[in-house]
């Protein structure tokens, strides 16, 4: 891998300051400190004449960007873990490197995904909102009952770094994990999460009160909860999704809320952001988030740091740490 000493980058949106002032200082960047997302003919320019982008989730990096850029393009270091936005066959048929931030994010969006668990089961968004429409008449013996979390079944999909940590999270709350991944974990992995493993997602998922979702958007994923699977829930069932949109079929998703065939959701992500179904926002047992779960600064800032290693290793003429392998695809 030939070496790059001073490669032309394009960051395609504003970062913070501190990760557009170190990249301008060791490439030859263009950082987008206006923040206004890069039009579609914006990153085709951007393409056709850098060493390096640097796109994150809202930009879609097509085959046909990626078949139209130009012959310098060899490194997209995506600022961000999920990288189903990215075209990556059309990249590897092309040569270029995709990179991604895989594991800074793990503890904030486990936070998240906790905050969901409890806020939906125990009405705290419904409260908040009670009390700020000066409707409240004070405590009574049944105002704004919801469910204990502890005792109850949760269901992850997805055990990779997120989905165990949200178990450790969630074991501290009493509450028993299941789990479904495509492969099993180590029994003495198991043993410390005090987690079930089921081979099959619909056994699992006719078996638990909580489900939570922290599996990556592919071709497999997509719609993975479709009307089909989400009828296997019971319906005291909350579903909760801080991984992608496009995950649950949200169609699917409304017809069981209105119907009461699930007792709630807590989502962070939405199938075609930043639009939101006004189905669900007029429902009042789902507890809606801007897409915030990997939303701290010391995040977004070990996130930026994660992207310029990737850069300076690959400028160097090695293999960056964080290349994304075929198995994504």
């Amino acid at each position: 891998m030939p070496k790059v000493p001073h490669p032309k980058v394009v960051v395609t949106r504003e970062l913070s300051d501190p990760v557009m002032d170190r990249m301008e200082q060791l490439f030859e960047t263009t950082n987008n400190r206006a923040d206004a997302p890069m039009t579609r003919d914006q990153l085709a320019a951007a393409m056709a004449d850098c060493d390096v982008l640097v796109p994150t989730v809202t930009d879609e990096i097509d085959a046909g960007l990626i078949e139209a850029a130009g012959d310098r393009l060899r490194l997209i270091a995506n600022f961000g873990a999920g990288v189903n936005h990215i075209a990556l066959k059309a990249a590897r048929a092309r040569g270029i490197i995709v990179t991604n931030t895989p594991g800074v994010l793990t503890e904030d969006t486990a936070d998240m995904t906790m905050a969901l668990i409890v806020s939906v089961p125990r009405r705290l968004a419904e409260g908040e909102k009670l009390v700020r429409s000066g409707q409240w008449k004070g405590w009574s013996p049944g105002g704004m009952l919801g469910h204990r979390i502890g005792g109850k079944a949760l269901g992850i999909i997805g055990m990779g770094r997120i989905g165990q940590a949200v178990a450790q999270r969630a074991r501290a709350f009493g509450l028993s994990i299941h789990y479904h991944n495509r492969h099993r974990l180590p029994p003495v992995l198991e043993a410390q999460l005090g987690a079930t493993w089921h081979d099959s997602l619909d056994e699992m998922l006719a078996a638990i009160d909580i489900l939570t979702i922290h599996t990556p958007r592919n071709a497999q994923s997509e719609n993975l909860l479709d009307a089909r699977r989400i009828g296997l829930m019971r319906p005291h069932v909350f579903l909760i999704n801080a991984a992608r949109g496009g995950i649950v079929d949200e169609d699917a998703l409304v017809t069981a809320l209105e119907g009461g065939k699930l007792a709630g959701a807590g989502l962070d992500v939405w199938q075609h952001e930043p639009q939101i179904d006004p189905r669900l926002l007029a429902l009042p047992n789902v507890v809606m988030l801007p897409h915030m779960g990997s939303a701290t600064y010391e995040g977004r800032l070990a996130t930026g740091d994660k992207v310029i290693t990737n850069i300076r290793v690959w400028a160097d003429g090695h293999r960056p740490p964080d290349q994304v392998l075929e198995g994504w695809i």
